[in-house]
């Protein structure tokens, strides 16, 4: 929409339009004039409607009860909405993003008189049984801690204390509002050190990524994008999950808003949503809210980051995000660039993934937020702008494979088309869990990358013309993938992996490896080796042996070992 008299109007100001007050944001000015987008359905809007502007850009209200909660776009919590509206939201429909009603218990951590500044907690809320809401003071905002108000119970909406700034007295809530598109300060970046656990095979061991981190998981339709954010969700160690389904049709963020109530919590044994935000965006909702959406999950994510929690943040998927970006900029008659993109996607793209990263907080705490977003790349088309400019801000890169998919091998994770950069950074705790795992992960790799050569050979010609050295590369790359690569996300058991037995799952096929290519050398042939007894139990070590049950582990190996040196006199 154009409206005039705007003098007074700012970029990215929020406004509200009409006698039903819709929601918007200003996103051009030239002189008296504003252009501004709308997050609500505008029909039957008519010329001369007023406009009404608010002072500040598209803030949220961040505190207590946004966790477990799952909200639109911009930031309407979709069950009060529906206690309201029913099933259709109403336009103009205002609900506020925290329930004002509720009274949170809080404890206070320091006492009137001391000093404070941006960041510091001066106290705590139970949010759930499994988050501890921190009360911080507002980044702007640092002096003497005038009073505090004792341990009781407040509402979001209450004064429970004040501080006297430079420039008068300022009241603290338990709840904060802060500009969505403003990334939230820290003292400094950090370097990363340690991955985010996520106790999927093909993840941790081949193609880690850092706590604090960014990765991106590209795949055409069907591949299973969203399952291995679900899966990622569940089991990494993250303190904290924020999910934002941007742009995804209605029945799979249906199928999103009942499966994560439902999920258990492997940590605590409490229901998964007590330590998640939802925000629920779909394909038929305003496509400008789709656009405003990434930096509502990334903000709240950045707000726990600075109380000093681990945050994963699942993007499903940028590619639709990136498409608003698209039919915005062409209402706007701006130039396209590449397939109708315009020229800022990569900038816009960078803005989001900058914000991710493992820093220290303004209140002395370590706190990360690792991003990981989803691309639909049209027909599984590498090439096209969004993967290609994600690939460019991201460093890690988890190429889902279609093939891999039809074939039933879950998670559909390339390893040949797949890369981490977080390699050399995690290298020490990995070293930490098991010494040898750079050289065997190596190893791994070289494996698939002779195989996938000796796959073009047997195509060919087929495999029989091969060596038994070679034919012995082919079957321990089977065993690979489908003793440690494919997993299960049904079975008790395989669904999660620690990292000890990950490594001994991959030392047990390397030692088939390396044992196997002597003996073979000796006179031995691929498929006595095939045939050991042991190779069964290999296999079924990923759901046969609980995770954490190391000396079941260690008799495998003893049996493979034994069963090795076995064959190896009789080829002798």
């Amino acid at each position: 929409m154009e409206a005039s008299g705007m003098l007074n109007a700012q970029m990215y100001e929020s406004v509200e339009v009409g006698d039903e007050r819709l929601f918007g944001e200003v996103i051009r000015v030239s002189g008296d004039r504003a252009t501004i987008q709308v997050y609500e359905d505008p029909s039957m809007v008519k010329p001369g409607v007023p406009v009404y502007l608010t002072g500040s850009p598209f803030s949220l209200l961040l505190g207590p009860g946004m966790m477990g909660n799952i909200y639109d776009g911009i930031q309407r919590p979709l069950p009060g909405v529906a206690a309201r509206s029913g099933a259709f939201i109403r336009r103009g429909e205002k609900v506020p993003p925290l329930d004002l009603q509720r009274k949170w218990k809080f404890a206070p951590r320091v006492q009137a008189g001391a000093e404070v500044a941006g960041g510091s907690i001066i106290g705590s809320v139970p949010e759930t049984e499994q988050v501890e809401h921190k009360i911080m003071i507002p980044p702007n905002v640092a002096g003497t801690l005038e009073h505090i108000a004792p341990e009781g119970e407040y509402t979001v909406d209450e004064v429970i204390a004040a501080v006297k700034t430079a420039s008068g007295l300022r009241e603290i809530k338990l709840a904060q509002k802060w500009a969505a598109r403003t990334p939230r300060p820290f003292q400094r970046r950090e370097a990363i050190v340690a991955p985010l656990v996520t106790g999927q095979r093909v993840i941790d061991t081949f193609f880690p990524i850092g706590r604090g981190g960014t990765a991106a998981i590209p795949g055409g339709f069907g591949t299973g994008k969203t399952m291995t954010q679900h899966a990622l969700a569940k089991w990494s160690d993250a303190d904290i999950i924020v999910y934002i389904g941007c742009g995804e049709r209605g029945n799979e963020m249906t199928n999103v808003l009942k499966e994560f109530p439902e999920l258990v919590d492997p940590r605590s044994g409490k229901s998964l949503m007590q330590r998640t935000v939802l925000i629920a965006n779909t394909s038929n909702m305003p496509v400008a809210a789709r656009e405003v959406s990434i930096y509502t999950g990334i903000t709240m994510a950045e707000y726990y980051r600075d109380m000093g929690y681990h945050v994963a943040l699942m993007a499903d998927s940028t590619s639709r995000w990136a498409e608003a970006l698209r039919e915005l900029s062409g209402r706007l008659e701006e130039l396209p660039a590449e397939e109708g993109f315009p020229a800022y996607l990569a900038t816009r793209l960078a803005q989001f993934y900058e914000r991710a990263g493992k820093v220290r907080t303004l209140a002395g705490d370590e706190g990360t937020v690792t991003v990981i977003g989803a691309v639909s790349p049209p027909g599984g088309d590498f090439s096209e702008p969004v993967t290609q400019h994600t690939r460019r801000f991201t460093r890690c890169f988890w190429a889902l494979d279609k093939d891999l998919a039809n074939a039933r091998h879950y998670p559909a994770i390339s390893w040949l088309k797949s890369y981490s950069e977080y390699i050399e950074p995690v290298q020490a705790w990995w070293e930490s869990i098991d010494p040898e795992w750079p050289a065997m992960r190596s190893r791994a790799m070289e494996i698939f990358q002779r195989e996938d050569r000796l796959q073009q050979i047997v195509k060919l010609v087929g495999p029989d013309v091969l060596p038994d050295s070679q034919r012995l590369v082919l079957f321990v790359a089977d065993l690979l993938k489908n003793g440690i690569l494919q997993q299960n996300a049904f079975d008790e058991i395989d669904r999660y992996t620690p990292p000890a037995k990950q490594a001994a799952m991959l030392r047990v096929i390397l030692q088939i490896y390396d044992r196997g290519q002597e003996i073979v050398a000796k006179g031995a042939t691929w498929q006595q080796i095939s045939s050991m007894e042991c190779i069964r139990a290999v296999v079924r070590a990923k759901s046969s042996i609980p995770n954490d049950d190391t000396e079941a582990m260690k008799r495998l190996e003893q049996q493979v070992t034994n069963e090795l040196a076995a064959l190896e006199r009789s080829a002798s």
